[in-house]
């Protein structure tokens, strides 16, 4: 991955976030903080 793109994807994923504060109201960090919790207890079963 270079510079370039690691840096447009950062300004992509901070604009998206950016976006769902002000106007979306979708609560994107909550969804995301849930699905990596469930990717952790999936894990942590195999474990």
């Amino acid at each position: 991955m270079t510079n370039t793109l690691t840096i447009a994807l950062l300004v992509v994923i901070l604009g998206l976030f950016a976006a769902d504060q002000i106007w979306l109201q979708w609560q994107i960090p909550l969804l995301a903080a849930r699905m990596v919790d469930g990717l952790v207890e999936y894990l942590s079963f195999w474990r």
